[in-house]
């Protein structure tokens, strides 16, 4: 059985978006049209359209009611303890429940596609591990050559709702097919990282390092991190993050809004994508939390909500 894909399409400029709506609502392709060419600018694997790659592997993965890791597949809230799948290989559960499950749409136009999952009309089971029912809305929007993903995130349940948020984007290096690597330019104003101990945040912060320090156009060939940045700067509530390509003169930006405070830089073995991953917490935020240390986790209470978006462009 084919799982159902949408492709949304700009009519002034052409550009298009592709999204999985059978796995995990995730647009894995996005081709801008660019002084007449059509670049597509996210990396994912051949026939990840089939449903047989690895979710969190391509495209835009969402990542909710968690982001990120949560150490030994268990946290506890309200006095309860919750088990989950252990899914990195490690022994953590990682980066939520929808993105590998069936979403279904709301809306849907030439432009713009509107997904949404919640947990106990999409997968009951879910109910089991987590406190409360969630209910989330993700809205796709094609304008010329950007995309935008606007969120909505809500408590439908009778009891508080704990949740982080992230995204998961493979921004393809270099996105111009005749560009080079070396021509391909990395920034994002974060001035600290959070210290990891087997990819789980210790608690402490430190100040932002060579390695790590990608505030001033840092060559892509040198960047090899699966990092937690934080103290991103933030101008008139935006944080952008950048993609230059000196060969072309091309550029990709992302644009996201204060809500999130961190954001995981990963950059995959294959060397043919960076992923920059905005997130609303610091993995493991249970944890943390509980040790005094402030993650920035949310709880939403009966029938609050929480909203966002995030600006992917190229010119």
């Amino acid at each position: 059985m084919a799982i159902e894909t949408v492709v949304l399409t700009d009519d002034k400029t052409g550009s298009r978006a592709s999204i999985l709506v059978g796995r995990g609502f995730n647009c894995y392709r996005f081709e801008p049209v660019v002084h007449g060419h059509r670049y597509n600018v996210l990396w994912a694997t051949e026939g990840f359209e089939s449903g047989a790659e690895r979710p969190s592997g391509s495209g835009i993965p969402l990542l909710f009611p968690f982001p990120g890791r949560i150490g030994g597949a268990c946290f506890e809230y309200g006095g309860r303890k919750f088990r989950l799948q252990a899914a990195d290989g490690r022994g953590n559960a990682i980066h939520g429940f929808v993105l590998d499950r069936s979403w279904h749409i709301i809306e849907r136009q030439g432009s713009r596609l509107v997904g949404r999952f919640q947990a106990s009309l999409d997968d009951p089971a879910l109910l089991d591990l987590w406190p409360s029912d969630y209910r989330i809305t993700v809205a796709y929007e094609l304008r010329g050559n950007t995309l935008l993903l606007n969120v909505l995130i809500e408590n439908p349940d009778t009891s508080p709702m704990p949740f982080g948020f992230g995204i998961h984007p493979y921004f393809r290096v270099p996105f111009v097919p005749q560009s080079r690597p070396e021509a391909i330019r990395v920034t994002l104003p974060a001035r600290s990282y959070w210290e990891l101990d087997q990819l789980l945040p210790t608690g402490r912060k430190q100040a932002i390092d060579q390695h790590r320090d990608l505030t001033r156009r840092r060559p892509f060939p040198e960047i090899d991190l699966d990092d937690v940045l934080a103290d991103l700067s933030f101008d008139q509530g935006h944080c952008t993050m950048l993609i230059e390509d000196a060969d072309t003169n091309h550029r990709l930006r992302m644009r996201f809004d204060d809500q999130f405070p961190v954001a995981v830089v990963y950059t995959p073995p294959h060397r043919e994508a960076i992923c920059v991953e905005p997130y609303t917490c610091v993995p493991d935020p249970f944890r943390l939390q509980s040790q005094g240390v402030e993650a920035g986790l949310r709880v939403l209470e009966p029938d609050e909500s929480f909203r966002t978006t995030i600006e992917i462009a190229v010119d």
